[in-house]
C-alpha cells in the first residue's frame, strides 16, 4: 500500500509485420489488396488482416487473494474513434473528459483504459465457470477483490459518470452503488478499508454548479519566473501543463473530490472530511488512520500535478463527525528536481504492515540528485501513531531508497536500494525494531542481470488488505522468469533466510512457458499457474509438487503434476501456421546478442523473403549483462501492428537486441557506433540463416525505437525503408536528458545533435514513413517532432509521409487508427521494400521526390 507521488509509466508496445514475395513459394495468403476503405475515410489492410485484428483475445485471469477463484476478464482491444474522440481537458499532465470526469488517457500518453468486454467466475478447484451478467453497453475497468474473497468491486464507466459497481463472489451477482459518481482524475479513487467490508472512495462532489467559464477577456497576462537556481524539470513542458489562470481553476473544479466510505452491503454512503484536492490516499491496518495527500497552491506552469505542493496528513477516523487530523509534512513546489532525481523532504510513504497505524517514509540525503557523492544517499523514518512525536530514524541506505517489504514476522523487512549510476541494487534483511545489528545481505546484483536474477518474493494479503512475504517457518519463496540463454522458463524456489541457500521447486519446461499464479491454500505444494505454448492459448492449472528427484543444476528438484482449471479455445487458428525460433549470434565485438525469427504462413526452408526488423535499444552498463537472452519462443503468438505483415508474406527479425553498452553517466557517447553495429549483426544472420533477402530488407520501431528507426536511414545502407511511429528526432527539444541520458544538451552538446536525425535529414535518402498520434502527451515525443522531420527530409529532397492519426497518444488506441497504421505501413514496405528493384538500378529508377498517392 504504498503512497503514490509520481505517475506511474506504463508498459511497452507489441508491434508486428508481413508481405508475399515474387519467390515465396506457395504463399498460404492471398495476394495483398487492400479492402475497401471504411466510409469514415480512415483506410484498412487486407481482410485476411482484419480478421486477425478483428478476433478477440484470450480472458486474462483475475485471482482472488485466497486463491479459491478468479475472474477471467476479457478485454476490448481496440476501441472506436468516437470513443478516442471524446472531448477531453488537458490539466497539469491528466487529461479529463469533462462531461463523465473519467480520465481519457494512462499517465504518460499510452492510450485510453480499454473497456472488460465480459467477466467470468471461475471456481479454482474444479473449474466451474459462472457468467457475469454485465450491461449491455457497460465499460469496466479491471476488478478489485477484497482481501476475504467475498466480493470485487469495480468501476464501470458511462457517458455521465464512472459508477461503482460490487460483485458477489459466490453468486456472480453485481450491483451499481446507487448515487455514487466516482472522481479519477489523480487516482486512488477505488479501494477496500481494512474491514474488508467498506470501500474508500473519491465522489465528484455534490452541487458543483458549471465548470468555470473562460472570459473572452484576458484576466492578465501569464507570468512564469526563475530566482537564478537550477530548475531542470522543463521535459515537462508540453505534456498538458497548466498555461493560465483559467486552467488553473479548471484544475481546481476537476480535481475536487468528496471521500467517502461507503458499506458493501448496505449501500450505504458515508462522507468523510470537505471537498479537497485529494491525491493519494491509504488506509491504516487498524482501519482507524488514513492517509491523505492533497494538492495546495501555488501552481506551476512547467511541472505536472504529481510535483505540486502538498499536504501530507493522518485522519483519525474513530469519530468521523469529527475527524482527527495529525499534520505531517507540508510539501513545497518540487519543480527543481535534478535529472532522474527525486524531490526533498518526505517521499515514498508507506504504512508498518505488521501494525496497527505506524508510518514509514524515505528522506534524500543529497539533494535528490545522483551525481552529488555522499555516505547515505536516502534515510528512512517511522512515525507511529498518536503521531505526537518526533520521528525515529530506522536506517539509512547509501543508494537510492527502492521499497520495503514486510514479513510475516513483525520486524523482519526486506530493504531495498539502487544504485542509477551503475544499474546496480541490493536487497537487505532488516530488523526495524532493532536496527543496530548490521543490515543482512540477501542480494547484490545488477539491475540488467537476468540470468542470475532471483526473482521477486511471493507474497500474501493479510485479512486487513496488507500483503506480507509468504512465509514457511525460516523460509520465504521467490518467482522469476527464469532467463537462460534458451529462453526464459519461469520458475518457483524456496529460500532459507537463516542459510540463504533455495532450492527450486518447480521449473517451466522447455516446450511451453507456465508462470506461477500463486499457492492455492496454507500447504506449499500446490499453487495455481498460467500456460502457454506457441499453439496453445493461455490457461489457468493447478499444479502439485510430488517426491523428490534427481535434478540437473537449475531444474526442479521436484516431480510435479498438474490439471487443467480453465479451457480457453484458441481465437486465430491461422496464426499456428506462423513458426517462431530464437536465433543467437554476436556483434562484431564479440557481444553475444538473440532476436526471434518469425516466417509466414507456408514459408519453405531456405526461400529467402521480404523482412522487417523491430527492436528497441536498451541501455546497460555491462557488456556482460547486455548480451542475455530473454523472451520465450514458447509463449503463445498473437499478432499486433508490425507483427500482422506476416500474414502478408514478410519475415520479421522481431525484438532484436540493440544493447547501447557504457557508463551509464555518458553511454550516448557511442550510441550511433553501438547502434549501426547492432543493426549490421542483426541482418547478417537473417540473412545468413538464408530467410532475409539481404536486397529486402526493412527497419521499424516505435518510440525510442522510432529514433533509432530514423537513425538508421541516416547511418547505414542497410535497409530499403523504414517506419517509424511516435519518435523524438530532435534531442534538442528536450534539453535536460532523454531516455538514459543524464546529462544536459549544455553539458553533452555533440551528443545530443549526434542521436538526432533531424540533423542528418540532408542524408535520409532512403524511404521513410513517419506516423505519429497527434494528441501524444508524452513530454518527449510530442506531435512537433514527427511533423518537423518530415518538413526537414522532405525539404532536403528525401522520399517520406507524415501521417498523423487523429486523437491518439503515444500508443495508438482506437480501431481504425490501428487499421490505418496497418494499411500504411503494408503499402510503405510493399513498394520500398517488398517491390524494390536492386540496388544498382534503385539509385537511377526511382526518383527522391517520389511520394505515394493519398
Amino acid at each position: 500500500m504504498a503512497i503514490k507521488y509520481s505517475l506511474a509509466r506504463v508498459w511497452v508496445a507489441l508491434l508486428a509485420a508481413g508481405v508475399a514475395s515474387t519467390s515465396f513459394a506457395a504463399p498460404a495468403a492471398p495476394p495483398s489488396q487492400p479492402a475497401a476503405s471504411p466510409a469514415s475515410g480512415y483506410n484498412q489492410p487486407p481482410k485476411d488482416i482484419l480478421d486477425v485484428m478483428r478476433a478477440p483475445s484470450p480472458p486474462v485471469p483475475v485471482v482472488s487473494p485466497t486463491r479459491e477463484k478468479m475472474l477471467l476478464v476479457s478485454w476490448q482491444d481496440y476501441p472506436s474513434i468516437s470513443r478516442v474522440a471524446t472531448p477531453f481537458l488537458r490539466l497539469a499532465g491528466v487529461r479529463v473528459e469533462p462531461r463523465n470526469h473519467s480520465k481519457h488517457d494512462t499517465p504518460g500518453g499510452y492510450g485510453i483504459t480499454p473497456c472488460a468486454t465480459s467477466f467470468e467466475l471461475v471456481r479454482i478447484a474444479d473449474g466451474a465457470r459462472t457468467s457475469i451478467a454485465l450491461p449491455a453497453d457497460a465499460c469496466p475497468n479491471r476488478p478489485l477483490w477484497s482481501a476475504d474473497g467475498k466480493r470485487f468491486a469495480f468501476e464501470n464507466t458511462t457517458a455521465d459518470s464512472v459508477d461503482l459497481w460490487i460483485g458477489d463472489a459466490a453468486t456472480g451477482a453485481v450491483h451499481r452503488v446507487p448515487g455514487v459518481h466516482l472522481n479519477p482524475m489523480l487516482g486512488d479513487e477505488l479501494q477496500w478499508m481494512s474491514d474488508q467490508k467498506t470501500l474508500l472512495v473519491k465522489l465528484v462532489p455534490q452541487r458543483m454548479g458549471p465548470p468555470p467559464a473562460e472570459s473572452s477577456i484576458p484576466a492578465g497576462p501569464s507570468i512564469q519566473e526563475s530566482d537564478g537556481g537550477k530548475g531542470q524539470s522543463s521535459t515537462y513542458e508540453n505534456r498538458d501543463t497548466l498555461n493560465n489562470k483559467h486552467d488553473e481553476d479548471l484544475f481546481d473544479y476537476y480535481a475536487a473530490a468528496q471521500l467517502a466510505l461507503v458499506d458493501a452491503s448496505s449501500m450505504a454512503v458515508t462522507p468523510i472530511g470537505a471537498s479537497a484536492r485529494y491525491e493519494s490516499l491509504a488506509t491504516a491496518p487498524d482501519g482507524r488512520h488514513l492517509l491523505v495527500t492533497s494538492i495546495r497552491k501555488p501552481y506551476s506552469y512547467v511541472t505536472t500535478a504529481d510535483r505540486f505542493p502538498q499536504e501530507v496528513e493522518v485522519w483519525d477516523l474513530a469519530t468521523r463527525k469529527n475527524i482527527v487530523v495529525h499534520h505531517i509534512a507540508s510539501l513545497p513546489l518540487a519543480d527543481r528536481v535534478p535529472i532522474g532525481g527525486v524531490e526533498l523532504g518526505p517521499r515514498d510513504f508507506s504504512w508498518r504492515a505488521t501494525e496497527p497505524a505506524t508510518l514509514i517514509w524515505a528522506e534524500a540525503l543529497d539533494g535528490g540528485d545522483w551525481k552529488t557523492k555522499v555516505p547515505a544517499r536516502d534515510k528512512l523514518m517511522l512515525l507511529k501513531a498518536p503521531f505526537n512525536t518526533a520521528p525515529q530514524e530506522i536506517t539509512r541506505t547509501e543508494q537510492r531508497y527502492a521499497g520495503l517489504s514486510w514479513s510475516e514476522q513483525a520486524s523482519l523487512a526486506l530493504l531495498t536500494e539502487y544504485d542509477r549510476n551503475r544499474h546496480w541494487r541490493r536487497s537487505f534483511l532488516i530488523n526495524v525494531d532493532d536496527p543496530q545489528p548490521q543490515p543482512r545481505l540477501l542480494w547484490d546484483l545488477s539491475t540488467d542481470e537476468k540470468y542470475a536474477n532471483p526473482g521477486v518474493p511471493v507474497k500474501r494479503q493479510l485479512p486487513n488488505g496488507f500483503w506480507v512475504l509468504r512465509q514457511d517457518g525460516d523460509a520465504i519463496f521467490l518467482s522469476g522468469a527464469g532467463a537462460s540463454p534458451a529462453g526464459d522458463r519461469p520458475f518457483l524456489d524456496r529460500l532459507d533466510l537463516k542459510t540463504l541457500k533455495s532450492e527450486r521447486l518447480f521449473r517451466s519446461d522447455k516446450t511451453s512457458y507456465e508462470q506461477f499464479v500463486g499457492f492455492t491454500g496454507s500447504d506449499s505444494r500446490a499453487f495455481l499457474t498460467w500456460r502457454q505454448s506457441a499453439n496453445d492459448p493461455p490457461n489457468a492449472f493447478i499444479r502439485t509438487l510430488g517426491a523428490p528427484v534427481e535434478a540437473a543444476a537449475g531444474e526442479a528438484i521436484f516431480a510435479s503434476s498438474s490439471s487443467a482449471v480453465t479451457h480457453i479455445a484458441d481465437p486465430t487458428p491461422v496464426v499456428r501456421e506462423i513458426k517462431k525460433r530464437l536465433v543467437k549470434y554476436k556483434r562484431e565485438d564479440g557481444l553475444d546478442l538473440s532476436f526471434t525469427l518469425y516466417t509466414p504462413p507456408g514459408y519453405k526452408e531456405g526461400t529467402r523473403v521480404p523482412t522487417i526488423l523491430y527492436a528497441y535499444p536498451l541501455d546497460y552498463a555491462d557488456a556482460s549483462k547486455a548480451g542475455q537472452t530473454t523472451g520465450s519462443q514458447e509463449t503463445f503468438t498473437r499478432l499486433r501492428q508490425y507483427r500482422l505483415l506476416l500474414l502478408a508474406g514478410y519475415a520479421i527479425i522481431d525484438n532484436a537486441a540493440f544493447p547501447i553498452v557504457g557508463d551509464p553517466k555518458k553511454a550516448y557517447d557511442t550510441y550511433m557506433e553501438q547502434l549501426v553495429a547492432d543493426a549490421k549483426a542483426a541482418v547478417d544472420e537473417a540473412v545468413r540463416l538464408g530467410v532475409a533477402d539481404p536486397e529486402r530488407i526493412g527497419v521499424t520501431g516505435h518510440s525510442h525505437g522510432a529514433l533509432m528507426t530514423a537513425n538508421l536511414l541516416a547511418h547505414s545502407d542497410l535497409f530499403r525503408a523504414g517506419v517509424a511511429t511516435s519518435g523524438s528526432y530532435n534531442k534538442t527539444l528536450t534539453p535536460f536528458g532523454f531516455q538514459n541520458e543524464q546529462r544536459s544538451v549544455w553539458e553533452a552538446q555533440d551528443v545530443y545533435l549526434k542521436v538526432s536525425p533531424f540533423f542528418y535529414a540532408d542524408k535520409m535518402k532512403t524511404p521513410i514513413l513517419i506516423v505519429h498520434g497527434a494528441d501524444d502527451a508524452n513530454p518527449g515525443t510530442t506531435p512537433l517532432q514527427a511533423s518537423k522531420l518530415y518538413e526537414a527530409i522532405r525539404g532536403n529532397g528525401g522520399t517520406t509521409r507524415l501521417v498523423m492519426l487523429p486523437h491518439e497518444p503515444h500508443w495508438y488506441a482506437a480501431m481504425e487508427s490501428n487499421e490505418q497504421l496497418v494499411y500504411e505501413m503494408l503499402r510503405w514496405f510493399d513498394r520500398y521494400v517488398k517491390d524494390a528493384p536492386p540496388r544498382t538500378q534503385a539509385s537511377t529508377s526511382t526518383s527522391t521526390s517520389e511520394t505515394l498517392p493519398h
